[in-house]
């Protein structure tokens, strides 16, 4: 426990003035942050199979590609995201021609490869576009996710026992769910009403907010489900007594496309 709450509070003494700077410094640390990401799906992947370098360095490549469309150094290209993202099916796909008979690369693992880059690399361009749209839209989401999972933890611990489904994640339970969701809902809700000044239908935002924290915890759970698939513990140990980036930032990659789709209506 002593680790977790050090390992916490030096990650947020690093992150919180990254985040109020914003700009590039923002836009290349959570850039890195992503990277480091992506490259923990392809460890977890390589507990299962090895896969060829090159193919690797091209799933890398498809990431950054997809992961800078919004930048300023590319603003004004004519490549959309749609063109990225068929110039990565090119490249992902058709090393399966030269690998087939040594079957060391296969349609499985090109769809996998391409589902984790394009996955990762919008859910952090969405990160970056929020937090250069509105900081206080990113302080939202953060709250959302923060919250929901604090105090689904906490309700667990405490009155937690009945499973939600423990074949993926043991210690989660329904009570848990049910807590973090409600509080989750509450505290960002009431965040978004004193920032925004919003003065529409009150009951329509809180369902909105309440989908957002609902969708946080399932982006815990499918992650949950992946390591489960590898037989892992963790994506990584960047943060002691944390895990990885992926462990950490599962459930608000989740809400940052969600609420991309859900702020339309709000």
């Amino acid at each position: 426990m002593k680790q977790r709450i050090i390992s916490a509070l030096i990650a947020l003494i690093i992150i919180i003035p990254i985040i109020i700077h914003g700009g590039t410094l923002f836009n290349v640390g959570a850039s890195l942050i992503g990277l480091i990401g992506f490259t923990e799906l392809l460890m977890a992947k390589e507990k299962e199979k090895k896969l060829p370098y090159i193919v690797k360095v091209l799933g890398v490549i498809c990431f950054l590609l997809i992961l800078v469309s919004n930048f300023d150094i590319v603003k004004d290209t004519l490549i959309e995201n749609l063109d990225r993202i068929s110039t990565s099916i090119l490249l992902l796909i058709t090393p399966i021609v030269f690998y087939h008979k040594s079957k060391k690369y296969d349609i499985e693992d090109a769809l996998f490869l391409f589902g984790g880059a394009v996955f990762l690399a919008l859910a952090f361009n969405n990160l970056i576009s929020i937090r250069a749209f509105n900081i206080n839209y990113f302080w939202f989401i953060l709250i959302i996710t923060t919250l929901t999972d604090t105090f689904a933890y906490i309700t667990g611990y405490l009155i937690g026992s009945h499973k939600m489904i423990p074949s993926v994640s043991p210690k989660k339970t329904w009570e848990g769910f049910i807590g973090g969701t409600i509080m989750g809902t509450f505290t960002a809700t009431m965040f978004y009403l004193r920032i925004f000044n919003f003065n529409g239908n009150i009951l329509f935002l809180i369902l909105i907010v309440m989908l957002l924290s609902m969708i946080g915890s399932i982006g815990d759970l499918v992650f949950s489900a992946i390591k489960r698939h590898y037989e892992i513990k963790d994506f990584g140990n960047i943060m002691p007594g944390h895990g990885g980036v992926l462990d950490r930032l599962d459930s608000i990659l989740f809400v940052s496309l969600a609420f991309s789709y859900l702020s339309l209506f709000i």
